[in-house]
C-alpha cells in the first residue's frame, strides 16, 4: 500500500510539474508558453519574407511540440490575433463576434520584422534538445520587452492558474524606459475589444478590474453597443441580454448584430421604455459589465512565481541591459575577428607572401 501511495504521489508531482512548466504557465523571460515559443522558432527557421500556409507551419512545429496539430493551430490563431508578432493573410476569425478562423490549409502567416528585432538572436540564445532529441529548440528567447504583459495570457495548471491581462505596447515601452532611468511608472491593462475600465481594485496585477461595454444611448428608443468588455463576444453578450429579457429584468423589442470590423449591437426598446432607464439595468444584469480577476503567475528560475506588474517591468529593465550588453560584446568579437582577417590579408599582400607559396 505504501508503495502504491508513493507511486501515485511521484507520478502526480511529475505530471503537475510538467503541466505547470511545459504547458500552461508562460515564462517570465520571453512571456511565452512552450507551444508559442516553438511556433515562433519554426517561423524564424522558415522565414524568407513570404507567407507560409498555416498547415505547413503546424506540421513543422510538430517536430518540436508533442501534443498534436489541433493545439498548435489554435495557439497560432490566438497569437496571430494579437497583431504584434505575426502578419496574416486570410480569415483568422473575429475577436468581436467569436467566429472561428478558417481551416489551416486556407490561411497563411509569416513572422513580422518587429518579432525578429525583439526576440531573434540565435548567437546569444540557449538551446536544448527537443522531446525526441532530434532537434534543438530555444529554452527561452532573449526578449527585449516584457511580452507577458503585452500579449496577456490565461492558463490553468494543476493547483494553480494564471490570468495576465494585455497592456498597451507603447505604454509598456514607456514604463520600461522609466524603469531603466530609475523613475516611477504606473501601468494598467488595455483591451483590443475596447470598453471602459475601473482599475481601483487592480492592485498592480494581482486584484481585479471591472470592465463595461461602451453604450450609445443618444437615441431614446434604442441602445447601441459600440465596444465590448474584455473576454466577451457579441454572441455571448447578446445571449446574456436575451436571458435577462426572458426573466423580465429588462424590456426590449428586439436585438440585432451588425458587427463587422467594428462592434455594433442594436438593442430596440419596447414602447414606454427609454434608453436612459435601461442603461444601468444592462450594466447590472447582463455581461455589459464584467469583473475580471487577475493573477500574475509566471515561470521564473524554473519555478512558478506570483509577481506584480512593477516587478515584471523592473526585471525586464535589468534583462534588457544585459541582452544589449551581450549583443554589443558579440558584435565586438565579430568585428575583431574581421579586423584580424583583414590584417592577415594585408600582410599577405604587402609582404608578397604569395610569391613564396
Amino acid at each position: 500500500m505504501a508503495y502504491i501511495e508513493k507511486l501515485y504521489r511521484t507520478n502526480f508531482l511529475e505530471y503537475a510539474s510538467y503541466v505547470i512548466k511545459d504547458r500552461a504557465i508562460p515564462h517570465l523571460d520571453d512571456g511565452l508558453k512552450p507551444v508559442q515559443r516553438r511556433l515562433l522558432h519554426c517561423l524564424f527557421e522558415m522565414d524568407d519574407g513570404m507567407f507560409h500556409k498555416v498547415a505547413n507551419v503546424v506540421g513543422r512545429c510538430m517536430q518540436y511540440h508533442p501534443h498534436g496539430d489541433a493545439s498548435i493551430y489554435e495557439a497560432l490563431v490566438v497569437l496571430a490575433n494579437k497583431h504584434i508578432l505575426l502578419d496574416t493573410q486570410g480569415n483568422f476569425g473575429n475577436i468581436f463576434t467569436g467566429d472561428p478562423a478558417s481551416a489551416a490549409r486556407y490561411i497563411e502567416c509569416r513572422i513580422l520584422p518587429l518579432a525578429k528585432r525583439l526576440l531573434y538572436n540565435p548567437k546569444i540564445t540557449t538551446f536544448e534538445n527537443s522531446y525526441d532529441d532530434r532537434k534543438q529548440e530555444p529554452v527561452t528567447f532573449p526578449a527585449k520587452i516584457p511580452l507577458v504583459l503585452v500579449l496577456g495570457v490565461e492558463g490553468i495548471a494543476v493547483g494553480m492558474s494564471t490570468r495576465i491581462l494585455p497592456h498597451n505596447f507603447i505604454e509598456v515601452m514607456r514604463a520600461l524606459a522609466a524603469a531603466i532611468r530609475g523613475k516611477k511608472f504606473q501601468l494598467y491593462p488595455d483591451f483590443p475589444t475596447g470598453g471602459d475600465m475601473d482599475v481601483s481594485g487592480y492592485e498592480d496585477g494581482s486584484g481585479k478590474v471591472l470592465v463595461r461595454a461602451r453604450l450609445d444611448a443618444s437615441d431614446p428608443k434604442r441602445i447601441v453597443v459600440r465596444e465590448l468588455p474584455y473576454g466577451c463576444t457579441t454572441k455571448s453578450l447578446i445571449a446574456s441580454i436575451e436571458a435577462a429579457a426572458r426573466k423580465g429584468t429588462i424590456k426590449i423589442a428586439g436585438i440585432s448584430d451588425f458587427t463587422t470590423d467594428k462592434v455594433e449591437i442594436e438593442i430596440r426598446l419596447q414602447r414606454g421604455t427609454y434608453a436612459e432607464d435601461v442603461v444601468d439595468v444592462l450594466y447590472a444584469f447582463t455581461d455589459c459589465e464584467v469583473s475580471i480577476p487577475v493573477n500574475l503567475l509566471v515561470i521564473k528560475d524554473n519555478n512558478p512565481v506570483e509577481m506584480t506588474v512593477t516587478e515584471v517591468i523592473e526585471y525586464h529593465a535589468k534583462k534588457l541591459v544585459a541582452i544589449l550588453k551581450a549583443e554589443l560584446l558579440l558584435e565586438q568579437t565579430e568585428l575583431l575577428d574581421r579586423l584580424h582577417m583583414r590584417t592577415l590579408e594585408q600582410i599577405f599582400v604587402e609582404e608578397r607572401i604569395y610569391k613564396n607559396i
